[in-house]
């Protein structure tokens, strides 16, 4: 049997919530940070073009996610963070993100091409990478459980004194809000009043299967009451709207506002995967709102607005691709882990408690 996913027409772009304009003209205009967020989505775009290219030249084992359609949300997170302080924990789609916070390309290309000086040693691959010292915990493929992960690391700091203008970050997709760890998290979380951003990226599909068949409220940012959560909602493709609901949501509960629940529409513009051709995506959705390439969105807004010339764009993407090139060459050249070498042990008896 195959689900049927709803008619295009019950993908309406959502109605801001709480008090936020309702018009791209009252967004915040922040030149800086705007300009910001537009390089790491392009610099996320051109990334895992190249990473795509491997994967289907065999250059790449496992699997290869895009963030196609979702680099405005990632970005913006990522930007409203401050590395060394917060704490971020991306999922599959959040290379725009990543690269927002500062991890750099040898990073991910080593990971994915199994470099032994890449930050998981050549044991892990593609997105499952980082480095939990800064901060930066490593995706976990069991969807929703990386949200304790936060919290966890939220109420350690608390427990060490050290919670203070700290942020708690973590992005995941509609279907994870379905699962058990979402719930334990999020209702942990809210009665601690821990500082925690939830950012659900609500790509029409969890791999699959639609809304529909996922939840039975008409919107997913509903539930943001009944945990005792704030609650925000905002159209994912509008890199204005994101970087004002986004910025806002992070400030609150850096400034003691309590928890945060973000739930951006939009729709993955690649399969779940790079084996996935998403067959299942109707024409209608495709070619509406939600269609929409958020980068493409990007650059009318900021160059309408004179933000950002369209030379200084065609600059940084020439920059950027000549940046991946290397960082791939690179890691190209670097070794595999040795099994004759290496030791395999777990973090927690590589390194001591007490860091």
């Amino acid at each position: 049997m195959r689900l049927q996913a709803r008619p295009a027409s019950f993908y309406a772009p959502p109605v801001p919530t709480l008090d936020l304009p309702t018009s791209s003209e009252k967004f915040v205009i922040d030149r800086d940070f705007l300009r910001s967020a537009l390089r790491a989505m392009l610099l996320a775009r051109i990334l895992e073009n190249k990473l795509s290219s491997l994967y289907k030249a065999g250059k790449i084992v496992g699997g290869v996610y895009l963030g196609r359609g979702q680099e405005a949300v990632s970005a913006v997170l990522g930007s409203a963070l401050i590395r060394g302080t917060d704490v971020y924990c991306p999922l599959i789609r959040d290379q725009a993100g990543r690269s927002a916070f500062g991890e750099s390309l040898l990073d991910c290309t080593r990971t994915y091409l199994g470099s032994v000086l890449g930050p998981m040693r050549g044991r892990d691959g593609n997105v499952h990478r980082g480095r939990p010292l800064e901060g930066f915990p490593a995706m976990i493929s069991h969807l929703g459980a990386q949200l304790a992960v936060v919290t966890g690391m939220l109420f350690a700091k608390r427990l060490k004194g050290q919670l203070e203008g700290v942020v708690g970050a973590t992005s995941i997709g509609d279907g994870a809000t379905s699962t058990g760890a979402f719930h334990e998290a999020l209702n942990l979380t809210a009665v601690e009043r821990l500082p925690l951003v939830v950012l659900v990226a609500n790509n029409q599909f969890a791999y699959s299967t639609p809304n529909s068949r996922q939840f039975a409220c008409g919107d997913l940012v509903e539930r943001a009451r009944g945990y005792g959560f704030g609650g925000w909602s905002v159209d994912g493709t509008d890199l204005l709207a994101c970087s004002t609901v986004i910025r806002e949501a992070v400030r609150r509960a850096r400034e003691g506002g309590g928890p945060q629940l973000i739930v951006a529409q939009l729709l993955r513009l690649a399969g779940h995967g790079e084996h996935d051709d998403a067959f299942y995506v109707p024409d209608a959705l495709r070619n509406g709102h939600y269609g929409q390439d958020c980068i493409e969105v990007a650059i009318r807004q900021l160059v309408a607005k004179g933000i950002v010339s369209v030379d200084e764009i065609v600059g940084w993407q020439n920059q950027y691709a000549e940046e991946v090139q290397r960082a791939v060459a690179q890691a190209q050249q670097e070794p595999p882990p040795d099994p004759y070498r290496e030791d395999w042990t777990a973090l927690s008896t590589r390194f001591p408690i007490s860091q």
